[in-house]
């Protein structure tokens, strides 16, 4: 009995903690667009461009 004493202002703590974190979350804009991040992996990267192999040589 003694221990509910000690759990529950931890528990009280905890969800504070999260409540917290979530309306940051909220405020920080981190929920804006969900969907992007998801699509970003599917999509390729872009092709790089090569340089030219002269283009490293105009010390002249």
């Amino acid at each position: 009995m003694d221990s509910l004493y000690v759990l529950i202002p931890i528990a009280i703590l905890f969800v504070l903690i999260a409540v917290g974190v979530f309306f940051w979350a909220v405020r920080s804009d981190q929920f804006e667009d969900l969907e992007r991040q998801g699509m970003n992996i599917l999509l390729d990267d872009q092709p790089q461009k090569k340089k030219p192999e002269n283009a490293e040589k105009d010390d002249h």
